[in-house]
């Protein structure tokens, strides 16, 4: 599913140059859960960025799906991520306007599907995550789980190779946290491939491998039984 080979990341400062990312090597498999783990300032922020096509490496290379991706253009990485991942984000990203249904129909929209297709996808994501009944409700008359949720059908909804969960939990309580990543394992054992992108050892836990990142390096990378 990915595969990453000597990715190197270099930020110019002024005449300073950070190594966000140096070397890094990192296979991972369809249906695999994997929390990549690491402080601020680690560089996992910066490989999040690489894994969901948000930048592209200074060298190195990325295959993802088997389609090398570390070299495209603007227009082709935004064709990348509507089709082959899946965002989850801390803070959600909803549109306030737009109803729990509408805000899952849009990844759809952007895909090129409308009417009743995009309308039935958008309510099996949302029944999905336990929210078919809450499908007409705006983000405001939701709580911050319901929420949460939504922000999952939405990822969802386009089935993509790769959901990536950038601190899913984060703007949640420890109860509702522990409910949304009780989704995220489940979606995985439903064949789903699921990245993790976490400060929190706890949360890590939670999946089947943990990656750590330190100083833009992998330091440790192993299976959880």
């Amino acid at each position: 599913m990915i595969r990453i080979t000597n990715m190197s990341k270099i930020y110019t400062m002024g005449d300073n140059k950070v190594n966000a990312l140096n070397g890094i090597n990192l296979h991972i498999s369809p249906r695999e859960f994997v929390a990549i783990v690491g402080p601020s300032g680690s560089g996992k922020s910066t490989l999040m960025n690489m894994l969901g096509c948000l930048d592209v490496p200074t060298s190195g290379s990325y295959l993802l799906d088997g389609q090398e991706v570390s070299r495209l253009k603007d227009d082709q990485l935004a064709e990348i991520r509507n089709f082959k991942i899946g965002f989850i984000f801390q803070k959600f990203n909803l549109l306030p306007k737009l109803s729990a249904l509408e805000n899952v129909e849009l990844p759809l929209i952007y895909q090129g599907i409308h009417g009743k297709e995009a309308r039935v996808r958008a309510i099996e994501a949302l029944s999905t995550v336990g929210l078919k009944d809450r499908m007409n409700h705006k983000p405001n008359e939701l709580s911050g789980g319901q929420q949460q949720r939504v922000a999952i059908a939405r990822a969802l909804a386009t089935k993509p190779p790769v959901l990536l969960a950038d601190e899913p939990t984060g703007a949640l309580d420890s109860k509702t946290g522990l409910e949304v990543m009780g989704i995220l394992k489940e979606l995985n054992s439903e064949g789903n491939t699921i990245i993790l992108i976490t400060h929190d050892n706890d949360l890590a836990a939670e999946a089947k491998r943990i990656v750590r990142i330190h100083d833009g390096e992998i330091i440790d990378d192993k299976e959880l039984v």
